[in-house]
């Protein structure tokens, strides 16, 4: 299932890295695709929202709802 999520607080290619690990770490085949500029990230995984959710959020990065 295709999830869209609001991230704020990318600033970098580091931080594309941290939000990638994060997700790659709760679901190693999901696809992501990161939009710093527009602070989006689109996410392809079987794991519920929240899940993925709290796995950016604990990289130091808001999520909206």
């Amino acid at each position: 299932m295709k999830q869209t999520f609001s991230v704020t607080g990318m600033t970098c290619g580091h931080c594309e890295r941290a939000v990638n690990q994060a997700v790659k770490n709760l679901d190693p085949a999901a696809e992501i695709k990161i939009d710093r500029s527009a602070n989006r990230v689109e996410v392809e995984s079987t794991q519920p929202r929240e899940a993925l959710a709290a796995a950016i959020a604990a990289e130091g990065y808001s999520v909206a709802p």
